[in-house]
């Protein structure tokens, strides 16, 4: 191996990476947004299939390919990230291999970030209880039973980062850049968005 592989090796194993979970059902706009703007903020994001790496059918009937199945999915992240939708977050909810992969991101410290109902799967998976969260207002009840439901777009407390839903999606995905990358990252990312002020 030559220095030169060494040194690329090293600069790629210091860049952050953040595990995006898609589940059939799920969001896809939420989970396009969230990846994208990850990306954008330099983020080495993995896009991970639930169960398996073929095409997921989302909830308005698209289907997107992730980068690969959650159960091939090895190394350090930095954050999880849970896509939502009703049906993609009632899996991320029953699956065994995402409370684990939650389990293991509190006890390491990584950010984790859920958005509309993806809260239910934190419920679920018992993580989080009590702490400050947001959701999509169907399923508020069930949340707010469960941790301090906070009635904003974007609610931090510690590590868990909660988002609203698909109109909440760019200020969620670049809330997570900001605490992956920094304060100069996460506005330069907004810049290029040209989002309405």
């Amino acid at each position: 191996m030559t220095e030169d592989m060494i040194e690329d090796i090293e600069v790629e194993s210091t860049i952050p990476r953040a595990l995006v979970i898609l589940a059939e059902g799920a969001e896809e706009a939420e989970a396009v947004i969230v990846v994208d703007i990850l990306r954008r903020g330099g983020i080495d994001v993995v896009f991970a299939g639930l169960n398996g790496d073929g095409p997921v059918l989302c909830g308005r009937k698209m289907k997107l390919l992730p980068d690969i199945a959650l159960s091939a999915v090895t190394g350090h992240f930095q954050a999880i990230v849970l896509p939502g939708g009703a049906e993609g977050a009632r899996r991320l909810a029953s699956s065994e291999a995402v409370g684990e992969r939650l389990r293991h991101a509190v006890t390491d410290g990584l950010v984790v970030g859920a958005i509309c109902a993806a809260p239910l799967a934190l419920q679920a998976h018992h993580v989080f209880a009590g702490k400050s969260m947001t959701c999509h207002p169907s399923v508020a009840s069930r949340i707010a039973m469960y941790g301090n439901l906070v009635q904003k777009p974007v609610v931090e407390d510690g590590q868990l980062v909660t988002s609203q839903g698909l109109g909440t999606a760019f200020l969620f995905g670049l809330t997570l850049v900001r605490r992956i990358m920094g304060d100069v990252r996460a506005a330069d990312v907004e810049r290029g968005l040209t989002l309405p002020r």
